[in-house]
């Protein structure tokens, strides 16, 4: 069996582990259809393997056995997508453009990418939505014609709030936030939750390096391991550094309510140590933790802008469409939880999806109310 060496300063030996709430210590310690959380549950786990405080892991020889670059480069690139979209508060985007990124059209997005890669968001999304995403995409760009309009109900335009300007379709829809959070979980998330923890890419080796010679020292499985992590999107000593993009930053958001920063990042951390020692009952637990973790996560942030468009309701339109956008992208993320955890089945996260109406300017408080109850009955 691998041996698994970290430096004594970034150690942490776990024996025990107690008063933990909900924690990847011992997912199975919590009722997880309990709707409140609460900060008085604890559990214990022995460990007879050392886990580490910050997402690095060594060989006996002292050789970093954590790989993730493609995660990143896809996260860079829907960054680089997402501060090009912006523009279309102010330019004609043009729908092909975004779509070149989406697919990494000759290892650049078409030369609009600020660096080359072999990786695509494209190939990585659910499958049956690439085609949507591109939908939006050109729903995106026909807006933008229109940028110079004021938006209201039937016409394209732009709304401010503040110093903050938003571009919305003819049916008060941002697809900016629609394109980023969406792609979020049709990448980010079903990645690394149904993909990378899937039988798939954990029933694999996980005693010999993948190839040494070319300085990788991982085993397949700790390097599929560390792909999920990669997904999620956080620095390697999360949370003493937060980002400010994608699922990091939301799972801060949400830290208050769930614990999840300390929660997702002992589980990461956990699993991978179980890894490394080959205590793979322990890798299946974190799993499930993270799994579950991470839907929660997207569940209480739709909730999060509901409650912001309903503040914003009838006094600051800017505000109201453009936090609904952001609540819709991240109740449609729920669609892609695993089917072994999902707390909303196909046919009750369709029922949500239907109480968004095609015209978010139609919406009403009632409409909005019966939304977050919908979710808020399920988490």
């Amino acid at each position: 069996m691998k041996t698994l060496i970290i430096s004594s300063l970034l150690l942490v030996t776990v024996v025990t582990i107690s008063s933990c709430k909900k924690g990847c210590t011992d997912p199975t310690a919590i009722n997880y259809d309990e709707k409140a959380k609460k900060d008085d549950n604890t559990c214990q786990f022995e460990e007879s393997y050392t886990v580490p405080t910050t997402y690095s892991f060594m060989d006996a020889s002292g050789n970093s056995t954590v790989s993730y670059s493609g995660q990143t480069e896809r996260l860079d690139q829907l960054s680089e997508m997402v501060v090009l979209m912006k523009t279309g508060t102010s330019t004609v985007l043009d729908a092909q453009v975004l779509k070149d990124m989406f697919s990494n059209e000759n290892g650049n997005g078409n030369g609009n990418f600020s660096f080359t890669s072999t990786k695509q968001l494209k190939n990585k999304c659910f499958t049956v939505d690439q085609g949507l995403f591109e939908t939006f995409m050109d729903a995106l760009a026909i807006a933008s014609v229109d940028n110079a309009n004021t938006a209201s109900d039937g016409v394209a335009g732009t709304l401010s709030s503040g110093s903050s300007t938003y571009l919305f379709d003819e049916n008060g829809v941002e697809h900016v936030q629609v394109i980023e959070k969406g792609l979020m979980g049709a990448v980010f998330l079903n990645q690394a939750l149904n993909v990378y923890f899937g039988s798939g890419k954990m029933d694999v080796d996980n005693t010999t390096a993948v190839d040494v010679a070319a300085g990788d020292y991982y085993t397949a499985m700790e390097h599929h391991f560390d792909e999920a992590f990669g997904y999620f999107g956080v620095d390697t000593d999360f949370p003493s550094t937060v980002p400010d993009r994608f699922w990091g930053k939301y799972c801060n958001n949400q830290d208050a309510l769930l614990n999840s920063n300390a929660d997702m990042m002992n589980c990461f951390l956990r699993g991978r140590a179980a890894i490394s020692a080959n205590e793979l009952t322990d890798r299946d637990q974190t799993i499930l933790a993270l799994r579950k973790e991470w839907e929660e996560i997207s569940a209480y942030q739709a909730i999060d802008y509901i409650d912001g468009a309903i503040a914003n309701f009838g006094t600051d339109d800017a505000k109201f469409l453009h936090e609904l956008s952001e609540a819709y992208a991240f109740a449609w993320n729920l669609r892609y939880a695993p089917v072994e955890t999902r707390r909303m089945d196909p046919t009750e996260h369709a029922a949500l999806m239907a109480q968004f109406p095609t015209n978010f300017w139609s919406i009403t408080l009632v409409d909005l109310n019966n939304i977050k109850n919908t979710i808020n009955a399920i988490y």
